[in-house]
């Protein structure tokens, strides 16, 4: 993924992290996906990364396990149907 220099230092560092201590295959991370209406997120997630096979679509402030899973990506929306948080494998 090209950096953009719109970019966060956090997101920055959260590639990195990702990227060198990952043991999951496939793209982890979507920050361009923040603000997309989430059916359209989710359907370019589960294209760009084939192993992704569990996209649950969770209510901004909803509680959700700890557990992680590198088949899973919670996409995090409002009341508006839009991607809120960074999606990433969890």
């Amino acid at each position: 993924m090209a950096r953009k220099e719109s970019d966060k230092p956090e997101v920055i560092k959260l590639l990195k992290e990702l990227k060198s201590e990952s043991w999951c295959k496939g793209k982890q991370l979507w920050p361009d996906r923040i603000g997309v209406p989430t059916k359209l997120a989710k359907g370019i997630i589960e294209k760009e990364n084939p192993s992704v096979n569990d996209v649950p679509i969770i209510l901004n402030g909803s509680p959700v396990p700890a557990d992680f899973r590198c088949n899973r990506v919670r996409l995090i929306d409002n009341i508006l149907g839009d991607v809120v948080q960074i999606p990433r494998v969890a």
